[in-house]
């Protein structure tokens, strides 16, 4: 196992010590409206950062809560899946990453080191574990509904893996904790009388959208309903949402637009229309600007997530003109916030290099 981490971080530290590149050049006009690419280059960039980090225990950020001091354990014993990446959430969906890159693109697995770091961790022993820490009282909670989200889009795309046997098991060796994640956001959505609105991990428009995305894969009709009719009833009345205002100092999401994102997945095309009409009514105007956020100290954990959130505006703003042609005119300006945020995926700085490269790929998957 320390030859394979070992490999896999010096593998990591020589993609990602490359020189820094934007996605610019790969932009080419299709029809006056350019399109980002995910070429190969900008693949092992991303997934530099997650092999990277996935092992890396310290700095961590557990966050759990405390019933007495025989829990007090390494990150590694208490999570011997989700330990790296600074926190659990990171960790999720850097695997998520991971896994959707080597799905695209196998060259990246030739070796196979990325096969074999995936099977040495995805284990009915580690799943054990990480599920006995959900079952305490006290935090089944926990990374509600952020990281179960991030969970279930991992989940998805082992699921959709079909050529690859291995991972049909990886899948099925998770599916404790899935059903656990399953289980807690069906008792948690009758009980949400109020959207959580922050552009952060409690975002609850986000969460929706994301186990959405995954209920919706793997057929999970229950769930699925949960969530569409929940979003209406939080989400159906609103109007004029308050975009200017936005961002907040250490936003990685607009509240705004992932409500937009939400419901374009919830109503269909002609009511979604009329919705956002109403809720965001200048996006039908051509001339629609927003600015990009602007970061100032990327060693700032908090401030950096401002990269972040210029790759989830992208994200948006590539979801919502799909639904609705009519706004194609959006796409330019999710790419210059995509552009804005690209070139600062790099090693230089932990607190942005354990999580900003699953956003990159959010943003180039929305497309």
């Amino acid at each position: 196992m320390k030859k394979l981490f070992s490999t896999l971080l010096i593998s990591a530290f020589l993609m990602i010590s490359c020189k820094k590149e934007t996605l610019k050049a790969t932009i080419q006009p299709e029809q006056n409206q350019p399109k980002l690419k995910l070429e190969l280059a900008e693949a092992q960039k991303i997934i530099a950062l997650p092999l990277h980090c996935l092992k890396v225990e310290y700095p961590n950020k557990l966050g759990q809560v405390l019933k007495s001091s025989d829990e007090l354990k390494s990150p590694k014993q208490l999570r011997p899946i989700f330990y790296g990446c600074f926190d659990w959430h990171s960790s999720a969906h850097g695997y998520w990453s991971v896994v959707k890159l080597v799905k695209q693109f196998p060259e990246l697995d030739q070796d196979k080191k990325i096969d074999e770091l995936l099977t040495n961790v995805f284990t009915d022993e580690n799943v054990a574990i990480e599920k006995s820490f959900f079952d305490q009282p006290h935090n089944k909670t926990f990374e509600r509904t952020y990281g179960w989200a991030w969970f279930f889009k991992l989940q998805e795309e082992l699921y959709t893996w079909k050529t690859n046997p291995k991972a049909q098991q990886w899948y099925k060796t998770l599916q404790p904790l899935e059903n656990v994640f399953v289980e807690r956001y069906l008792e948690y959505l009758p009980k949400l009388n109020y959207p959580i609105r922050t552009g952060t991990h409690d975002n609850t428009a986000f969460g929706m959208a994301l186990s959405l995305e995954y209920a919706q894969t793997v057929g999970n009709t229950q769930l699925k309903t949960a969530i569409e009719a929940k979003a209406k009833y939080l989400f159906m009345n609103d109007t004029n949402c308050p975009i200017a205002y936005e961002p907040s100092g250490h936003d990685f999401l607009s509240p705004c637009l992932q409500e937009a994102w939400l419901m374009s997945k919830v109503l269909p095309k002609n009511a979604y229309k009329v919705w956002l009409q109403k809720f965001l009514p200048q996006l039908f105007d051509k001339n629609f600007n927003l600015e990009v956020g602007k970061v100032s100290d990327r060693t700032d954990g908090h401030l950096v997530h401002l990269d972040g959130l210029n790759f989830s505006r992208a994200t948006c703003l590539f979801e919502i003109a799909k639904v609705l042609p009519e706004l194609n005119h959006l796409k330019p300006l999710a790419e210059k916030h995509f552009n804005a945020a690209f070139p600062n995926i790099s090693n230089d700085d932990y607190m942005g290099s354990h999580w900003l490269g699953s956003f990159a790929l959010q943003a180039l998957d929305a497309q």
